[in-house]
């Protein structure tokens, strides 16, 4: 009764089966993966964040990639602002998701060597070709903290970097290019501020990274399982309603051969 399992339909369908199934435990597991990078993450910033602070240039040197170990590292800077080398990083949200910029200047620091601080969010000037309005920085010495942040690349961060900007605004926050533009060593990566806060909120600090969600990815990971499982259960429920089906439809055409009435009788011959 299982012959139909042969026809082109049906092998049809347990094909698409047997793709399905690996394609769903192989989503499962990468939804897992996800999951388990979200746990380290958390994990990373969590430490990091509650490490004690310590010099940046202990962490970091001129021409040196951070890290990921190092991400979000508390690290303080004491020197002088390089204002007039101020830049401000273009499209970047506030915490409110308003669409701004972050404002990048170099600090000197005290003992040699020059560090990048990223002292937050402010709101775009009305044309894109315009440097917005930004507040300005203490004169004189001043100590910095912040998180230790890497270099922003266009594959990590999907930003695509522009070469012909207005003048003091660039895409990407990276050492490597402003250590060019500044000619002069600049530390490896930058400082995302934390303290000192800013006079009237501005420029906005940028708020501590999540270290507590963990997203749906777990869920996510299940729901796939439980699909590739579904798909043999759901190919066997279909083949035995199939089979039912056709020895009802078998069994009602027997009995309905059976039922047919016979021909209509002969007429005996009259007799004298």
């Amino acid at each position: 009764m299982y012959r139909f399992l042969l026809t082109r339909q049906w092998l049809i369908l347990a094909l698409l089966a047997l793709v399905l199934i690996p394609t769903m435990v192989e989503l499962g597991f990468w939804q897992l993966h996800r999951h388990e990078h979200k746990v380290a993450q958390n994990a990373l910033i969590s430490r990091n964040l509650k490490a004690a602070p310590v010099p940046v240039a202990s962490l970091t040197a001129p021409g040196h990639t951070v890290p990921r170990s190092d991400y979000w590292r508390t690290v303080t800077a004491t020197g002088t602002y390089d204002t007039a080398h101020q830049v401000v990083v273009r499209r970047r949200t506030s915490t409110d998701g308003r669409i701004g910029v972050h404002v990048l200047i170099p600090l000197d620091l005290k003992g040699g060597g020059t560090v990048l601080v990223n002292r937050g969010w402010v709101p775009s000037a009305a044309s894109q070709q315009a440097f917005p309005d930004v507040p300005g920085v203490p004169a004189g010495e001043v100590t910095v903290t912040g998180r230790l942040k890497a270099d922003e690349t266009t594959s990590a961060s999907g930003i695509k970097d522009i070469s012909d900007l207005p003048d003091r605004q660039v895409m990407l926050i990276s050492s490597t290019q402003e250590a060019e533009r500044l000619a002069r060593p600049v530390l490896g990566g930058y400082i995302e501020q934390t303290a000192p806060e800013s006079v009237g909120n501005s420029p906005e600090l940028i708020e501590a990274p999540d270290d507590g969600s963990i997203g749906p990815h777990m869920a996510y990971a299940v729901q796939w399982w439980l699909f590739a499982a579904g798909v043999p259960v759901g190919y066997v429920v279909l083949a035995r309603r199939e089979k039912r089906d056709r020895v009802e439809a078998a069994a009602k055409a027997a009995a309905g051969e059976q039922q047919q009435p016979a021909g209509p009788e002969k007429p005996e011959p009259a007799t004298a």
